[in-house]
């Protein structure tokens, strides 16, 4: 009696399909932003949940935090269900948590505990940020991570011999033209590499000429761009203005060319200095004449 009370309340195992597994992280990476859903399809025995399948709940109501089996969801598990697999069970659902780790919120146990009661169903989260996942199920009433899962690979026991492939190898074109290597063959072929000459004639010429080009438009629109700034924007004229010495101010040009021709008459009288009185004429000798000195007294 003992031993039995024991193993009603123990954990559950759960043994799921590999190719189940690949299909709920595939469901789960096509939308990174909200939460999907859907059903794990399989049979319950003595404390195994064994998953064979998932449906995909279409037309589920996702959100970034939470997601709801709506009516059509259930009407398209049932559909799929009963075609596909009709002699299985529901034995659990799955849903991701972008971004949130693996646990089961609030919204996620109202669903684990009106929709999926029985006590060998489960609940499989998969977070598709950082690939982590986990399961949870019934345990003596109470909802709990299992801690033995069993990723079960259905094509287990396969001789190696049997499913031995060469990996694909590096040929030249007329090999890849010729068709695939088979199988068969006790080696593969040693790699082969094809060696691309280059084109010194035309496909030369071609590069000088998209150079050249690249080069004259990029000179063009330096060009038009100076000729655009030079228009629209304003811009300083160096112009050369004549300054007074004295004043420090600047001389217009009339006032420019008086300085400069009677600074050119300086010049003259320097040369041939006049020391005669204004109204006297000079002498010979340079000197005026006494005559005329008492004659002007």
């Amino acid at each position: 009696m003992k031993a039995k009370a024991k193993s009603a309340g123990a954990q559950p195992i759960l043994a799921i399909d590999s190719e189940v597994v690949r299909q709920i992280r595939q469901h789960a990476r096509s939308c990174n932003t909200t939460e999907v859903c859907g059903v794990l399809i399989g049979q319950d025995r003595d404390h195994r949940v064994e998953v064979a399948a998932c449906i995909q709940g279409e037309n589920a109501e996702g959100a970034g935090a939470h997601v709801t089996f709506t009516q059509d969801t259930w009407e398209h598990i049932y559909a799929v269900k009963d075609k596909r697999f009709p002699n299985e069970r529901i034995v659990g659902w799955y849903h991701s948590h972008p971004g949130f780790g693996i646990f089961l919120s609030e919204h996620d146990t109202f669903i684990h505990k009106n929709f999926f009661s029985s006590p060998g169903q489960v609940a499989w989260v998969f977070d598709p940020h950082s690939d982590e996942e986990g399961c949870f199920g019934w345990t003596d009433g109470q909802i709990e991570r299992l801690t033995r899962i069993a990723v079960v690979d259905r094509r287990g026991g396969e001789r190696a011999e049997a499913s031995v492939k060469d990996e694909p190898t590096v040929a030249s074109t007329a090999e890849e033209n010729a068709g695939p290597v088979p199988s068969s063959e006790p080696s593969p072929k040693p790699l082969r590499v094809q060696r691309l000459d280059v084109d010194d004639g035309d496909g030369g010429r071609s590069s000088l000429e998209q150079l050249v080009a690249r080069v004259f438009f990029f000179l063009a629109s330096a060009a038009l761009g100076f000729v655009l700034c030079w228009q629209f924007f304003p811009h300083v004229v160096v112009m050369g203005v004549p300054i007074d010495p004295t004043t420090g101010q600047p001389l217009d040009p009339e006032m420019r060319q008086m300085l400069h021709d009677s600074q050119a008459g300086n010049a003259g009288n320097s040369e041939h200095p006049d020391l005669t009185k204004p109204g006297q004429p000079a002498a010979p000798d340079g000197r005026a004449k006494k005559g005329d000195d008492a004659k002007s007294r």
